[in-house]
């Protein structure tokens, strides 16, 4: 049964080397999918038609996927992390769309009425750092 146990992880990186990655310590492949503050909003109050969430991205066991390849511009960003069968690997409790295929989907809300799916994605605090890792790990037992 995959579980998740999440830790992030701040690197002094150089600007150019600046990203928010996933590893995937599981044993399974794992299927990604994030959410962040619209470019517009970046700075200001927020609700929920005011993030972005783009996936796909696939990260098989014991590797790493680079989500975001610039420096991160807003303190949380939301993960989504599914196996291949659809069982969710992290607990998330923040509401956003997702679809059965890459997608960019710029407002989020009423995501079943407008085609998408409803996705429960977790809240990532990045602590304002420009470099961030977060890892997804098997639950023991």
């Amino acid at each position: 049964m995959i579980g998740a146990t999440l830790a992030g992880w701040a690197g002094a990186a150089l600007p150019a080397a600046a990203s928010f990655k996933l590893c995937n310590q599981s044993y399974d492949v794992l299927n990604i999918a994030i959410g962040q503050p619209a470019a517009e909003s970046a700075g200001t109050s927020r609700g929920p038609e005011d993030f972005v969430t783009r996936g796909w991205w696939r990260v098989a066991p014991n590797q790493c996927a680079t989500l975001l390849r610039d420096r991160l511009q807003s303190r949380y960003f939301y993960v989504f992390a599914a196996d291949v069968f659809g069982k969710e690997a992290l607990a998330g409790a923040v509401p956003l769309c997702v679809a059965p295929r890459r997608f960019a989907i710029d407002r989020q809300g009423d995501c079943l009425v407008r085609g998408f799916l409803d996705a429960r994605f977790l809240e990532v605090d990045t602590e304002e750092q420009s470099d961030w890792t977060v890892f997804v790990s098997p639950r023991p037992g």
